[in-house]
């Protein structure tokens, strides 16, 4: 069965209290105390600390692309939104996934205020994650939203899964991107917004 690209929390909810218990176990898992001095507090600071980091789960990215504008003065153009600090973990190890995302799209007859964009990206990547999912999920949210032209999105980031532990080898950056519309149809729409990016 495929997964819902912009699926939301499981059914069942899970207190604090057990999400602090299970950080208890994983410390003892690991081979130390959880209750001598500098850990005791470790399972609240990571239960809080995973409150900020899947924040994205609380969240909903079309809600955030809800208001948007009619009166362009009939601008046709690219809109581009470039080096957005992207902020992600990777669902197969928990670890982040660090890098930058640039988006694109073409306008219909709307557009949206461009800090709306940067909130779809930080909202999508507050959420476990494969880079390639996330790329896919910023253009299909884009398009249903604004229903443009077009739509671009480019992410260029590094997976501590590959960096610190595994393989273990820095400064590997992997790059996805996803192209809709005229995006994907005319080259020199999409040589436009490469040579922007770069």
């Amino acid at each position: 069965m495929s997964r819902n690209l912009l699926s939301q929390q499981p059914e069942a909810p899970v207190s604090r209290a057990e999400a602090m218990a299970a950080v208890h176990t994983l410390i003892r898992w690991a081979g130390d105390d959880p209750d001598r001095e500098g850990l005791k507090d470790t399972p609240a600071r990571v239960a809080a600390a995973y409150e900020e980091f899947f924040s994205g789960y609380r969240e909903s990215p079309e809600a955030v692309l809800a208001t948007s504008f009619e009166d362009v003065a009939g601008y046709r153009g690219m809109v581009l939104i470039k080096s957005i600090r992207l902020q992600s973990h990777c669902e197969h190890h928990i670890v982040p996934i660090l890098g930058i995302a640039h988006v694109a799209y073409l306008p219909s007859d709307r557009v949206v205020g461009i800090s709306k964009i940067a909130r779809l990206v930080d909202i999508l990547g507050r959420r476990l994650q494969t880079q390639e999912t996330l790329t896919a999920q910023i253009a299909a949210t884009l398009t249903s939203a604004l229903k443009p032209r077009g739509t671009a999105v480019w992410i260029e980031a590094s997976h501590q899964c590959m960096t610190t532990r595994g393989i273990r080898i820095p400064g590997v950056a992997t790059v996805t991107s996803q192209f809709t519309g005229a995006f994907e149809t005319d080259a020199s729409i999409k040589t436009e917004f490469l040579a922007a990016i770069k």
